[in-house]
C-alpha cells in the first residue's frame, strides 16, 4: 500500500505572528481573533506558546477561542505538553483551554498535583477542567479531592471551589456533610457555603463567606461555637 502522506501545511503568515507578540495589547487581541477566523493548523505551536506569556487577560482568551477553533487532535497534544511547564501561567492556560475543548481524553493529564497545585490560578483552572473532562465513574473521587482544599485562598479561591463541587453533583453531598465535621471552622463555614450554593445557586454564598472571614480575622479561639 502507498503510504498517504499528510497534507502540506504552508507556514504561518509571519506579520500575524508578529502582531501575536506586539508591545500594543490592541494589536495582539486583533491578531488572535484573526488567528481564530483563518483557523489555520500552522499556528498552533505559535498560539499555545503565546498563552503561556500573554499579559492581558482579555487576548489570552481570545488566544483560547482560536485554539479552540482548531482540531483537537493538534491542540490537545501540546496543550498537555504545557502542563509540565515551570511557568504557572502556561499550566493554568493550558488547563482553562482544555477544559473550553472538552475533549475527554485530557482527563488521565488532571493529575492530583494539578488540583492541589500551589499557585491558586493554576488550582482554579485545574478544578474546572477537571469538572468537565471527569468521567462518570470518577466524580466521587475528584468529590472528595476537592473537598480536602475546602476554606483554601480567599474570596474568589473559595467560590471557584464551590462551584467546581456544585458542577459535580449529588455526589458532593456526603463529603460537604463530613467537611461540616471538620476541627476547621473556616472548613466548616465553607462546606455551609457550598451546600447553599448547591441548594440555591444564586443566593446564600456571600453570606457564608462572610461569616468564614469573620472567622479568619477573630481567629477561631474567639468566635468558638458560634462557628459550628
Amino acid at each position: 500500500m502507498v503510504p498517504i502522506n499528510p497534507p502540506h501545511r504552508n507556514p504561518p503568515d509571519p506579520r500575524l505572528v508578529d502582531a501575536l507578540g506586539a508591545g500594543n495589547s490592541s494589536t495582539r487581541l486583533r491578531a488572535a481573533l484573526t488567528a481564530g477566523t483563518q483557523a489555520d493548523p500552522g499556528l498552533t505551536d505559535v498560539l499555545v506558546a503565546r498563552c503561556a506569556i500573554e499579559p492581558d487577560f482579555s487576548v489570552r482568551d481570545m488566544l483560547t477561542w482560536a485554539l479552540t477553533r482548531l482540531p483537537a487532535e493538534l491542540t490537545v497534544p501540546r496543550l498537555l505538553g504545557q502542563l509540565r511547564s515551570d511557568r504557572a501561567q502556561a499550566r493554568s492556560q493550558a488547563l482553562h483551554t482544555l477544559s473550553k475543548i472538552g475533549d475527554g481524553s485530557a482527563w488521565p493529564a488532571i493529575t492530583r498535583s494539578l488540583l492541589h497545585d500551589a499557585d491558586d490560578e493554576v488550582a482554579r483552572s485545574a478544578w474546572r477542567a477537571a469538572v468537565v473532562l471527569v468521567p462518570a465513574g470518577h466524580r466521587r473521587e475528584l468529590a472528595t479531592d476537592l473537598a480536602a482544599q475546602l476554606g483554601r485562598g480567599d474570596r474568589a479561591v473559595r467560590l471557584s471551589l464551590s462551584r467546581a463541587l456544585v458542577a459535580l453533583g449529588d455526589v458532593v453531598v456526603p463529603v460537604l456533610e463530613q467537611a461540616r465535621a471538620s476541627n476547621d471552622p473556616l472548613v466548616r463555614a465553607h462546606a455551609r457555603a457550598t451546600e447553599r450554593l448547591l441548594h440555591d445557586p444564586d443566593a446564600g454564598f456571600d453570606l457564608a463567606v462572610d461569616e468564614a472571614d469573620r472567622i479568619v480575622a477573630l481567629g477561631p479561639e474567639r468566635v468558638g461555637g458560634a462557628a459550628c
